[in-house]
């Protein structure tokens, strides 16, 4: 045996322990218990989420430095979970969701085919809303569907658990589980993350794979005041193996001097080497980066409902295709082959054209989808792509969930919810010096959801704020909210063009009758529809927005842009928000841009793909182990008051 095998092998014996003890010093910081940790030679995150059983994203939450690497001998502060965490044991009824931001329960119910009733029911608290760490029962799937490749059941990853022995627990090969996983890496197979588990009966269930153990079946005489439990613990098995070997046996009725059966484990050195060389092997498989595939001549289809009835989006998808076309133009000057098929798709609520265009020759060798605007006809690009193993870009929905449950998909526009958490992340970190000011209404408005995150952020960074209703009396309930030492941040907490008309009213009469407050304003996307209103206020009192888009216009790209739209198509942009040639030009310039550097398997460089966009910031984040990638691309606008617009690319 080599001293490879010999080090897998430790390891493996490492991981199979029942238990270990921390011999690390704790320290406390800002109320927390930590394990100080040095870092040893050769030492990655990896390694050190195995040793302390946590995720790597909590290891990062403390030691941020840790991204960029680690040295032998850094100090690492590692959170101590606590001793409530639940345990993964069965998992054939239910499996454990750990929460992450931007997440819902309606949104973790169509990646889990549940419902969200369903969810509530294991978790009635969820009715009030989720917290980010929360840890969710889910409902184990059961149902078998008619499409093959649909059929999977999910698994969260534990403590001990290593991508060879979940593939043995479900008589898989290793091969098998990464096939089912487009996303799983080393980075991603964590403890706490979920993973999708192909299988063909609804009634089959599991035990946990044992490790390199074999059972030997001994007897024992019952003792006056064992019990089962008592028993389980000097054999080291669980009191529902002693109740599976002993059928009938229950604790109230374990007699004295009664013979039970103990299924007692024991290490098998040769399963054990086996077990070694099969699980460095499925680590490899993790390692493994997909090979670049060079594309000679790119095929890139566009397929929009160019003759949809309703005008005003005729008008818009034409110009998403006008100034698509621009993108191909200037990557075509680059030196880049493409043959662009374009073709209508017929009406959002009829797919017949589009499934018949889809069996065409044109579209059998596609590198890259961009289309569909209704769910109908996203649902059917979606199993076309997943079909024919080809990148799709859904350019326009945000609502959709196809992205969930489709490794190929590329969803343009952010959902609600994680929109919200981005912002909010950039507010507090941008204004945590800051004195805030939140500016209540009496309506439900739909940034109450935004508003709640940004509280608890605030909270967890232990930054403090206020808060005053927007009343004709505001500008009395303020001041003594202001503080003279510090920039003041006032956000109302709704994007209405009244309330903000409300607001800007107020703060005119209070900058003039208090000239030495700093008071800026944090608003939302929206107010850049009410520029043509309101220029001269924003500026005044230094606004700030977030968006996803946001046009500059006196930006030397805007300036170039909307020359060569008019010298194209000979006409003006249409005025809309977002501008729709912007984000056809923007969306096909940074995918034929991905195409071309990194062939069909991009998805593995987007970190390293960075696009001078006119109008949207991109930031494609997975969505889980085996779903697609949502764009969280975020501006932060400022209107400063030297009459200057700033726009800070927030994405990463």
């Amino acid at each position: 045996m080599n001293r490879s095998y010999l080090i897998v092998l430790f390891t493996i014996f490492t991981l199979w322990a029942t238990a270990q003890s921390r011999p690390y010093p704790k320290v406390i910081i800002d109320g927390q218990e930590f394990y100080s940790y040095e870092v040893k030679p050769g030492e990655g995150l990896f390694s050190i989420s195995r040793t302390f059983e946590l995720p790597i994203d909590q290891i990062l939450k403390y030691n941020p430095s840790a991204k960029d690497g680690l040295a032998n001998g850094q100090k690492l502060n590692i959170p101590i979970p606590p001793s409530k965490q639940k345990p993964v044991l069965d998992q054939n009824a239910v499996f454990y969701h750990n929460v992450e931001r931007g997440e819902t329960v309606y949104s973790l119910a169509a990646m889990y085919n549940t419902t969200p009733e369903a969810i509530y029911r294991l978790n009635p608290s969820a009715r009030d809303g989720i917290a980010v760490g929360a840890v969710l029962e889910i409902p184990q799937r059961k149902v078998i569907s008619d499409v093959k490749e649909e059929n999977y059941r999910y698994h969260t990853i534990s403590p001990k658990e290593t991508l060879y022995s979940v593939s043995r627990t479900y008589s898989l090969t290793p091969q098998d589980v990464i096939a089912a996983n487009s996303g799983l890496s080393v980075e991603t197979f964590q403890i706490g993350k979920t993973i999708r588990i192909p299988f063909f009966e609804s009634n089959e269930t599991f035990s946990s794979y044992p490790g390199p153990v074999v059972i030997e079946q001994r007897q024992h005489q019952v003792k006056r005041g064992e019990t089962l439990y008592s028993i389980s613990q000097m054999y080291d098995v669980t009191v529902a193996e002693l109740e599976k070997q002993n059928p009938g046996v229950t604790t109230t009725e374990l007699s004295t001097n009664r013979v039970l059966i103990i299924p007692v484990k024991t290490y098998d050195k040769e399963l054990a080497r086996q077990d070694a060389v099969n699980e460095s092997r499925a680590n490899v498989l993790l390692s493994k980066r997909k090979d670049f595939e060079k594309i000679n001549v790119m095929q890139v289809a566009l397929l929009m409902p160019f003759l949809e009835k309703n005008s005003g989006q005729q008008v818009r998808i034409q110009e998403y295709y006008e100034g698509f076309l621009l993108a191909v133009e200037k990557l075509k000057k680059q030196g880049a082959n493409i043959e662009l098929y374009v073709f209508d798709i017929g009406t959002e609520n009829n797919t017949k054209k589009l499934e018949s265009l889809l069996t065409t020759m044109e579209m059998q060798n596609l590198d890259l989808v961009v289309g569909g605007v209704s769910d109908q006809q996203i649902k059917v690009l979606s199993d076309f792509s997943k079909s024919k193993n080809i990148k799709y870009v859904i350019p326009f929905s945000s609502k959709n969930n196809e992205v969930l449950n489709n490794g190929n998909i590329f969803q343009v526009n952010t959902p609600q919810a994680k929109l919200f958490t981005k912002a909010s992340r950039v507010f507090v970190n941008k204004f945590n010096k800051a004195n805030i000011v939140f500016l209540n209404t009496t309506k439900d408005d739909e940034k109450d959801s935004l508003i709640a995150i940004m509280k608890k952020d605030l909270t967890a960074k232990s930054v403090s704020y206020k808060s005053v209703l927007i009343s004709p009396s505001m500008d009395t309930a303020l001041i003594p909210l202001l503080d003279a030492t510090k920039e003041n941040i006032l956000v109302p907490a709704s994007g209405d063009i009244g309330v903000l008309g409300e607001v800007l009213g107020t703060l005119n009469g209070l900058k003039e009758a208090n000239p030495s407050y700093n008071i800026d304003l944090f608003g939302y996307p929206e107010w850049q529809t009410y520029e043509q209103n309101y220029l001269k206020d924003y500026h005044s009192h230094g606004t700030y927005l977030y968006s996803s888009f946001y046009v500059d216009n006196d930006a030397r790209e805007t300036i170039d842009f909307k020359q060569n739209f008019k010298k194209w198509y000979k006409k003006d942009l249409q005025k809309t928000y977002p501008q729709y040639a912007m984000l056809g030009y923007d969306t096909g310039l940074y995918f034929l841009t991905a195409l071309q550097r990194h062939g069909r398997n991009f998805e593995t460089k987007l970190s390293s793909i960075y696009i001078d966009t006119v109008q949207f910031a991109f930031d494609f984040e997975r969505a889980n182990n085996w779903g697609g990638f949502i764009n969280t691309g975020l501006y932060l606008v400022n209107y400063n008051t030297n009459s200057d617009i700033i726009k800070s690319n927030q994405s990463r």
